[in-house]
């Protein structure tokens, strides 16, 4: 499998995530700058090794058919927006995903701050949002987020294209920002929190079958495959706030092998299920800001992308036989070989 970018670990500490949009004839040095990054993450984390300063670059729809040729990943579309009898889920701009992360927050700035000066004008921020580690890894509803994440093996094939995919090692990610209406959420008994999430708030422990409600978080987030088990996603999602706004709320943050298992469950949170006909009790307290779908792809594919106007097929290895002679007036390159651009 090639190289995958770091789309699995555990939850850091602190984390920036941008999103921008490509100016109009800014896809040269977009796809010029892609191969600087992974010098500028080893300049910026390399003095503090126990940081785990790491950075994610990720493509919506739109950018990909700007910047790059060859196949394209079949499940990458622009994000679809849901709505449902309560609660909507709006699809914003975004054709640039920078999710950085590690232990050390100015590391985070200084790295997104590096990265986004290599891009220059050839691109604009449309949404910047800072995260942080809320007392035990809990989000600002009080509840630890990130239990249910896979491990280990898991991880790996939660999160990553398998190997005998076109498009192996690289990995969908779905992001929305919530805001949290905090003094409606805390006017609610704990208890009653506890329904609308499906775990304990102390111990994190889940309800059981018999005692979780149909329309709780963690019910409607469930999603069991074709063999009976579950299927995982990674999540990395971090609280935010802002205290002279007052806005507060989560940054929601899935990769997944397969794109179609995070918009499952986010069609299930807002339009519904037979269990949970309203969706899931959560958006009562939390709104959908933003939402955009992006595929990380392989270390190799951001080291040397195929350029665009290059088809499927001229991107499979060829002999020098099957090369065609071409006549000096019909503007050949002569050029006798291509080389693929993913492994």
């Amino acid at each position: 499998m090639s190289e995958p970018q770091p789309v699995v670990g555990e939850l850091t500490s602190a984390a920036v995530i941008v999103v921008a949009t490509i100016e109009p004839g800014g896809e040269d040095a977009v796809r010029e700058a892609l191969a600087d990054f992974g010098d500028l993450e080893d300049s910026v984390g390399f003095g503090s090794p126990l940081a785990e300063l790491s950075c994610v670059t990720a493509f919506g729809s739109d950018a990909w058919d700007r910047l790059f040729g060859g196949p394209k990943p079949p499940e990458l579309h622009p994000f679809v927006p849901l709505d449902g009898p309560r609660h909507a889920a709006p699809a914003t701009p975004g054709d640039l995903l920078l999710h950085v992360r590690s232990e050390n927050q100015g590391l985070c700035f200084e790295l997104a701050h590096r990265l986004l000066d290599r891009l220059g004008p050839a691109v604009t921020v449309v949404d910047e949002t800072h995260g942080f580690r809320y007392y035990d890894r809990r989000d600002l509803l009080g509840f630890v987020d990130g239990t249910a994440n896979p491990h280990g093996r898991g991880a790996l094939d939660a999160a990553l294209i398998g190997p005998e995919d076109p498009f192996a090692g690289g990995s969908y990610v779905i992001v929305q920002k919530y805001l949290h209406d905090l003094a409606a959420w805390n006017a609610v008994s704990v208890s009653e929190q506890e329904h609308v999430i499906g775990r304990s708030k102390l111990e994190n422990i889940e309800m059981s079958d018999e005692a979780k409600p149909g329309d709780s978080h963690v019910a409607v987030n469930t999603v069991i495959g074709e063999d009976g088990e579950e299927v995982d996603i990674m999540r990395f999602n971090m609280p935010f706030g802002e205290l002279k706004s007052g806005e507060f709320g989560t940054y929601f943050m899935a990769y997944a092998a397969s794109a179609a298992t995070t918009e499952q469950m986010l069609r299930a949170m807002f339009l519904g299920t037979a269990d949970a006909p309203r969706g899931d009790r959560i958006l009562d307290f939390s709104t959908a800001l933003t939402g955009g779908l992006f595929f990380a792809p392989p270390v190799e594919f951001l080291d040397d992308p195929p350029q665009p106007g290059v088809s499927a097929a001229e991107l499979l290895p060829i002999t020098a036989d099957a090369v065609p002679v071409a006549s000096p007036s019909d503007g050949s390159l002569r050029i006798g070989s291509l080389k693929a651009s993913m492994s």
